[in-house]
């Protein structure tokens, strides 16, 4: 099922989520860095990432809600597209409390805002699972005529791939 919001050919919901994901991740990564090394630095590197990951996530958000809502009802896609949508929310609300708690003092994330951004971090693995999930074994956002030989999406939707010997537009076989 192709996605019903594209840009150049391509899912946009696709091409945002990688920006939340990202950020929030690297968000982890640098509470890490402050917890080993008790960096004041890292903490508020950490907290800007935060905070941008959660803009990231709102703004992504919305176009995988309409991909979602022109999968067909009774569906295994619909059902894994709503736990990838729902699980979403819960990783934005976990992420935005951990940066509510540590807008005071950046530099030092209570204990509590640490623990809601590693669950939000273990929620997240979880839903980008279930998003490639919907990608990679349902098709959702996929091409029908994906196919190895496809044409470039600036070309136009993809095409039903060929037989080896029909004919091709200009002549020849392929």
């Amino acid at each position: 099922m192709e996605s019903k919001v594209r840009l150049f050919g391509h899912p946009v919901h696709q091409m945002l989520i990688v920006f939340p994901v990202g950020l929030l991740l690297a968000s982890l990564a640098f509470d890490v860095i402050h917890l080993a090394a008790d960096s004041a630095v890292a903490a508020t590197v950490a907290h800007a990432l935060i905070a941008t990951g959660v803009i990231a996530g709102l703004l992504a958000a919305p176009w995988g809600a309409v991909d979602w809502h022109a999968l067909p009802a009774n569906t295994r896609a619909k059902r894994v597209g709503a736990a990838h949508g729902a699980g979403n929310v819960l990783v934005l609300v976990l992420f935005a409390a951990s940066g509510w708690l540590r807008s005071a003092a950046p530099e030092a994330p209570s204990a509590l805002a640490l623990g809601l951004a590693f669950a939000g971090a273990l929620v997240l693995l979880l839903t980008a699972w279930l998003g490639g999930e919907l990608v990679d074994r349902l098709g959702v956002g996929v091409s029908p005529h994906a196919n190895l030989d496809a044409r470039s999406s600036l070309e136009g939707p993809a095409l039903p791939p060929m037989h080896a010997n029909e004919p091709r537009a200009g002549g020849g076989v392929r």
